[in-house]
């Protein structure tokens, strides 16, 4: 682990307050602990990484076709310190990226940012041989045509897919491909296991001395006091009163409340947003396929994310699957918190009814066959896994965003993918350094940092699942979303 020289402030050792136990707010906490900083982590539910739906590393964006080249560098970047920050996470399979014959896209048009985050990829590996995380360089991605698909939909279903072709099997021998437009694209975008994670952040912070954790916990008033903030809050044991040296604001698309709290004023973006789960027993490994379509629109993109046990997690962007009517908000005037309907509000707070349950993830399953049909036969498998991300700004478009202070001792965590959470708590241990209460050698020097925690490197890897498996039961959610099974 490396220390810190020094974390005293002239009223004692830093303490540093953080409002919200999401992935942000846990990945800042973990970063501190590392480090040897002291915590307090206030969360207002009874666990830690829960949320909107996590179940991609986006390595390099590649889902996104609007969003510029520099918002996938920095993806391709951040996720490769997320992997090192959180290894025990990682759902180890490709991504097919595919344009429908139904979209005006031209998947020639993706070569080139493809060949720019190889090339990016491959600098970071010759930069730090640790950075080797998403297989080697060469392979990051890999084009097939379709003479390629057609044969590869002729050989024989692998048991366990070792090499990149043995991925496309699966899909080849059930999708059609006039269906298509070629080349189709696999990257070496992974999945991310939401109930790992969690797992993770409750073990290293339960057992952490640098981490007072308090669940359960509302922050309800805040005041600057001299050198840094007076926090009141709720909880099991009633109210209290602390007093903190630098106040990390963590709390995911609630976070205009707490700048309302603190006196700032914030232009941003709340969008609420579900994903859905479905059981389709069908043998062979498969990859995550995503099916390029027009936000919004009926065609939009539909998103297949496998998981052990024939599980899968979908996305659909249009309003009757993903997206929702009047879901995407932005804040006003009076109040740097953008105001969600009332009854998406209470779908976050109380769950959701059994109806709308059932009649979304048929909606999702019925969007996945539009363009492979033999998925027609998968049933709703569950809840679906929802909640509200934040957008700082007003572009419905940004995916890769971190933090931005206000004064000496205020920071908002504003991130849109968890992939960025690291990033965030980076550049809050360099604020703590330029104020100088990291004992650091020369002023305005931020520490070295790298990627790789101790606090999470050094878990057990099947301690980290099972308590994943539990947290997942314990949340109503199947087992498969918590297995690590590649």
């Amino acid at each position: 682990m490396t220390s810190p020289c020094c974390n005293a402030t002239a009223h004692g050792p830093l303490r540093v307050g953080i409002l919200g136990g999401g992935v942000a707010g846990a990945t800042v906490a973990l970063r501190l602990a590392d480090l040897g900083i002291d915590s307090l982590l206030l969360e207002a539910s009874d666990g830690l990484v829960k949320g909107p739906p996590i179940c991609h590393l986006h390595a390099g964006g590649n889902l996104y076709r609007e969003i510029s080249d520099d918002q996938c560098l920095a993806l391709l970047r951040q996720s490769i310190a997320s992997v090192r920050a959180y290894p025990h996470c990682i759902n180890r399979r490709p991504t097919v990226v595919a344009v429908p014959v139904t979209d005006a896209g031209d998947p020639n048009a993706l070569l080139p940012r493809l060949a720019l985050l190889a090339e990016e990829y491959r600098r970071l590996v010759a930069q730090d041989p640790a950075n080797r995380v998403l297989g080697e360089p060469e392979d990051y991605y890999r084009c097939y045509d379709r003479e390629q698909f057609e044969a590869l939909a002729r050989s024989p279903l692998p048991e366990r897919a070792q090499r990149p072709d043995d991925w496309l099997v699966p899909l080849a021998q059930r999708l059609d491909p006039d269906r298509l437009k070629f080349p189709l694209v696999l990257v070496q975008e992974y999945g991310w296991s939401l109930f790992r994670m969690a797992a993770t952040a409750t073990l290293a912070l339960t057992a952490s001395p640098h981490c007072e954790l308090r669940l359960n916990t509302k922050a309800t008033g805040l005041a600057p006091v001299e050198g840094g903030w007076r926090i009141n809050s709720r909880g099991p044991a009633g109210e209290r009163l602390d007093e903190v040296d630098f106040l990390v604001n963590a709390c995911g698309f609630r976070t205009g409340l707490v700048d309302d709290m603190a006196g700032y004023r914030r232009q941003r973006l709340v969008e609420y947003k579900a994903a859905y789960l479905a059981r389709w027993p069908v043998p062979g490994q498969w990859p995550e396929v995503i099916f390029h379509g027009e936000r919004g629109t009926p065609d939009g993109m539909a998103q297949l994310t496998p998981y052990p046990g024939g599980l899968f997690q979908l996305h659909g962007m249009t309003d009757a699957i993903t997206l929702f009517k009047d879901g995407l908000v932005a804040s006003g005037a009076d109040s740097a918190q953008p105001r969600l309907p009332e009854h998406y509000r209470r779908q976050i707070d109380q769950g959701w009814q059994a109806e709308d349950v059932d009649a979304r993830t048929r909606g999702a399953i019925a969007h996945l066959a539009r363009l492979l049909p033999a998925f027609a036969g998968a049933e709703p498998a569950g809840q679906p896994l929802f909640g509200a991300q934040q957008i700082p700004g007003s572009d419905p478009k940004l995916r890769a965003a971190d933090v931005s202070f206000e004064g000496s001792h205020y920071a908002r965590v504003e991130i849109v993918k968890a992939s960025s959470a690291l990033t965030a708590a980076d550049r809050i241990v360099g604020k703590l350094a330029e104020l100088g209460w990291l004992g650091q050698p020369a002023a305005n020097r931020p520490p070295a940092l790298s990627p790789t925690l101790a606090i999470t490197a050094d878990q057990d890897p099947a301690k980290v699942e099972a308590t994943a498996v539990h947290l997942a039961r314990q949340r109503g959610y199947p087992r498969e979303l918590a297995e690590n099974g590649w």
